[in-house]
């Protein structure tokens, strides 16, 4: 089988992590890195051997001709590139969101069935293992589930920079919440009803209409309910920046790590330690049935290998035509109530989906 022919859009975190993905997967074969920064792409080019290097997307994409483009760019971009990319025949890996609207990404979704083109969204949570287990506890607590999740990152530097420049385009909420919402889309297996949400704007370094610290409220049809918290800056707080807590019926389960790190260390967002399951269940006394029991999950992978696990999917949504119209349909409505947040958030009102 021909080796599909990748180009990387984007050389910071996400795009040099899936570069390495692409330099490693025999299936795939890197034909450019684009950058507009000249440091950025010649390194990557650097430790990966020597690829050809672009400042311009249009003229990669015209020179390299690419099957596949992969987009690691700051978000008010994806739009544009991925119309670029299907419209010059190329399949699409994307890192959330979708795009800045829901019409937007609806669009862009119907595109990419219309060009019989595959789109997968960068949604890291549904390839790791450990939460994909946390996702599998969650469902056998029964319903309604109480889903509590949050991300705070304390920010300094080089991060508080990147968080800035996404301030630009959506607060942490929306950036962050896709993924979270996602998941309590995939343990409660049922549509959200209602969002609201609150926030504040902590530093003057952003802009007047902006946020940084945020939180929505989701309702499910099913009676489900979930919170989700991002904070983002050098104000931040760390007690409780790292909350992954599901209770049902039957019990619940959380995500507990003593050994967590830095809120503010991109590495360790994803990692999970351990599970901790209680169960409801009471004896003829009153005290409970059985004891918590630990489920362990210190064996994941990192960063890296998450993304690697990313480009394993895409590479066989490509080679084995795997039908993709309900990763979109989920990309679309987790875009769908963050945004809905972002609304309840300027208009102090709960918004009905």
């Amino acid at each position: 089988m021909d080796k599909i022919r990748v180009l990387v859009v984007g050389c910071g975190h996400m795009g040099t992590s899936h570069a390495r993905a692409y330099h490693q997967l025999e299936g795939f074969e890197i034909v450019g890195l684009v950058s507009r920064k000249p440091e950025s792409r010649e390194r990557l080019s650097q430790e990966l051997g020597g690829y050809p290097t672009y400042g311009d997307y249009a003229e990669a994409l015209e020179e390299a001709k690419p099957d596949a483009v992969s987009i690691n760019t700051y978000p008010d971009t994806h739009g544009e590139y991925i119309r670029m990319a299907l419209s010059a025949n190329a399949h699409v890996f994307v890192e959330k969101p979708l795009a800045l609207t829901v019409e937007e990404a609806q669009s862009l979704a119907d595109l990419a069935q219309e060009k019989g083109k595959k789109m997968v969204v960068g949604y890291i949570l549904r390839v790791h293992p450990a939460w994909a287990k946390f996702v599998e506890v969650a469902k056998s607590l029964g319903k309604p589930l109480v889903m509590r999740m949050n991300l705070n990152q304390q920010s300094s530097g080089s991060n508080w920079y990147t968080h800035k420049q996404l301030m630009n385009s959506m607060s942490p909420i929306v950036d962050c919440g896709v993924h979270y919402v996602d998941v309590m889309c995939l343990m409660t297996e049922s549509v959200p009803v209602s969002v609201s949400a609150i926030g504040a704007r902590l530093s003057d370094e952003i802009d007047a209409e902006m946020y940084n610290y945020g939180q929505l409220q989701v309702r499910f049809k099913d009676g489900s309910v979930g919170w989700y918290e991002a904070g983002w800056g050098p104000m931040m707080s760390e007690t409780a920046f790292f909350v992954k807590d599901v209770i049902g019926p039957k019990g619940c389960v959380s995500i507990v790590d003593e050994a967590k790190g830095e809120s503010d260390s991109v590495d360790d967002h994803s990692k999970t330690g351990a599970l901790k399951l209680h169960h409801a269940a009471t004896d003829e006394n009153g005290n409970f049935a059985k004891a918590d029991e630990i489920i362990d999950t210190s064996d994941e992978p990192d960063h890296d290998g998450l993304c690697l696990l990313e480009q394993e999917y895409f590479l066989k949504a490509i080679t084995e035509d795997i039908d993709l119209d309900n990763h979109l349909r989920d990309a679309v409505n987790s875009l769908r109530i963050v945004l809905a947040a972002d609304e309840s958030f300027r208009t102090g009102k709960t918004v009905e989906l």
